[in-house]
């Protein structure tokens, strides 16, 4: 029996903008529009963020519901995973970062299991006080934390919180790798980063995404290697050298190709519920 592979797509993130590629999704109706087009596309979660009206990211609950709602209405027959942000806006408070959870109540949602330098300019804060908040909210709420692990550290901040049980066994895992300030994108570090893991967190389940130059080879390392993967303008506006990305299906389609030519087949959304322990 083949191997199921899970495509995430991120299409919109918090960082680029229209400038840097004309095509990112910024308002609710081209976000959901997008989502739509990578689910049919082969996509069975998407990872989303959302923008204010300049651009920027956001935590704004009403962006959230907004998307959320133009999805349903406009494609009823979408069965997507979504799983949200937590971290759309480095000045957002604590709870501006979950209140979109407690209303929307989305299947999944991200949980940055630590504090780093981003991207050499500022600082990315996840106290300890905030993530024991966020993993109790979420498990009260219904929602599967996607544990993204910027370094090892970060995976071993997760098992911290496994035995305190502010999060739950199995653990799911998003490794970022190769951005600016994390550990730089190459198998050699996947590697190191599912080592750690299964040392760490054993029977959890994992996603990998590469930053820039580093994405294609983490694309073929999470399929190769047995994990997931994550891909969309949320991490590369460009589909490829000197080449702006015309969208996020781009992303999908050649996902979903390299999986099907390793001899995997593409998961369903109800297949990645299955293998993440997602209630139907």
């Amino acid at each position: 029996m083949s191997k199921k592979t899970i495509i995430t797509v991120a299409t919109t993130g918090a960082w680029p903008k229209k400038k840097d590629n004309p095509n990112v999704p910024m308002t609710p109706a081209e976000i959901a529009e997008d989502v739509y087009a990578c689910w049919k596309a082969g996509a069975a979660v998407a990872h989303l963020h959302m923008r204010d009206d300049e651009g920027n990211g956001t935590m704004d609950v009403n962006k959230f519901r907004q998307t959320v709602e133009l999805l349903r209405k406009n494609h009823p027959d979408c069965d997507i995973v979504l799983n949200m942000t937590t971290s759309g806006d480095l000045n957002a408070t604590d709870e501006t970062r979950q209140l979109h959870l407690e209303e929307l109540r989305p299947e999944m949602g991200s949980y940055d299991c630590g504090s780093m330098n981003w991207l050499n300019s500022s600082l990315f804060i996840n106290h300890p006080k905030f993530l024991e908040e966020l993993g109790t909210h979420m498990q009260e709420w219904g929602v599967k934390p996607e544990i993204e692990a910027f370094d090892p550290g970060m995976i071993a901040n997760a098992a911290y919180y496994l035995k305190k049980g502010i999060l739950k066994a199995p653990l799911h895992f998003q490794f970022c790798m190769g951005c600016a300030n994390g550990i730089p994108g190459s198998m050699k570090n996947l590697v190191f980063m599912k080592e750690t893991m299964e040392s760490l967190c054993p029977g959890s389940t994992w996603s990998c995404f590469g930053v820039g130059h580093s994405a294609m080879e983490m694309l073929y390392g999470a399929v190769a290697m047995g994990g997931h993967i994550r891909v969309g303008m949320e991490d590369n506006v460009m589909y490829a050298k000197g080449q702006l990305a015309e969208s996020n299906v781009q992303f999908v389609e050649r996902a979903a190709r390299v999986i099907r030519e390793y001899g995997n087949e593409v998961a369903t959304p109800d297949e990645a519920r299955d293998i993440l322990g997602l209630k139907k």
